[in-house]
């Protein structure tokens, strides 16, 4: 099988776009006239696939979503359907642990082609996602989030701060060319070290659309020989929320046209900088 990475950059290529769309389903704003069907968010995944998988390099639905049977159930159908798009998957988990947890975790890779993984437990925690080289392991690095800052912005006794010592440990790990890191928009100066401590590691970078993060820095720094990620969830899957919710069939397609028009606008504006 072909490594993740590899496919991603011909993903990329293919449709000119490092767009990640989220698929952050959250039931509690699923479309009313969605309501009724057997796996809503199913439903409502697959219309989002639908409207965006003209400028999607990838989708990364978040596991938090998902977790409960009807949930699983919604993300297999979403996994299969993105695949018969052609888009590849990379599944937000943010799993590690010891022993046969890890190697149990590691085995949602045999659907999607990445996963998030959080290096807190260290190497051997993270050893059953790593070794599997077709699949992309993308590392917690520098979060998104303000409360990011709690913990990985602490210095060493080195002088470094937590961040940037993660980021050389996952270049260390990256024995079989499968290891990236998430770096969030919302931490440009951050972004800037990183790509230049280290140079071959792709990004993925989440935090440009609700989370009003940094475009250009996401695409300057967080792309390795082209490669990466820039993610929008809320922005572009809940882009029709303004619009009309009556059951109507024109409601649906304008619903869902928004979410192509926002993916289309992130394309055009993330490529303003490539």
């Amino acid at each position: 099988m072909t490594a993740f990475f590899d496919r991603l950059r011909e993903r990329i290529d293919r449709v000119d776009s490092v767009v990640s769309v989220g698929l952050d389903a959250d039931p509690d704003r699923i479309p009313d006239f969605l309501a009724d069907r057997d796996l809503p968010r199913w439903a409502f995944n697959r219309r989002i696939i639908d409207a965006t998988h003209e400028h999607a390099a990838c989708y990364k639905p978040n596991a938090a979503f998902y977790e409960d049977a009807d949930g699983w159930r919604a993300l297999r159908e979403t996994v299969a359907y993105a695949h018969g798009k052609d888009v590849p998957v990379l599944l937000d988990a943010k799993r590690a642990d010891i022993g046969n947890t890890s190697r149990r975790y590691a085995d949602l890779l045999d659907a999607a082609d990445a996963i998030t993984v959080n290096p807190y437990m260290g190497r051997d925690s993270l050893e059953p996602f790593l070794s599997r080289e077709e699949a992309g392991v993308f590392v917690l690095c520098r979060t998104s989030n303000p409360g990011g800052a709690d913990l990985q912005d602490l210095e060493l006794a080195s002088g470094e701060p937590v961040y940037r010592r993660v980021a050389a440990l996952a270049d260390l790990w990256n024995e079989n060319g499968n290891v990236g890191l998430v770096v969030g928009a919302t931490a440009p100066e951050e972004l800037e070290t990183l790509r230049a401590e280290v140079p071959d590691l792709p990004f993925l970078v989440p935090g440009v659309g609700a989370q009003g993060g940094d475009a250009e820095a996401a695409v300057e720094y967080g792309l390795a020989d082209g490669v990466g990620l820039v993610n929008s969830s809320r922005g572009i899957i809940f882009a029709g929320e303004q619009g009309s919710r009556s059951q109507s069939g024109d409601a649906e397609a304008a619903y869902f046209g928004a979410a192509g028009e926002a993916a289309k606008r992130l394309k055009a504006r993330l490529n303003e900088y490539r």
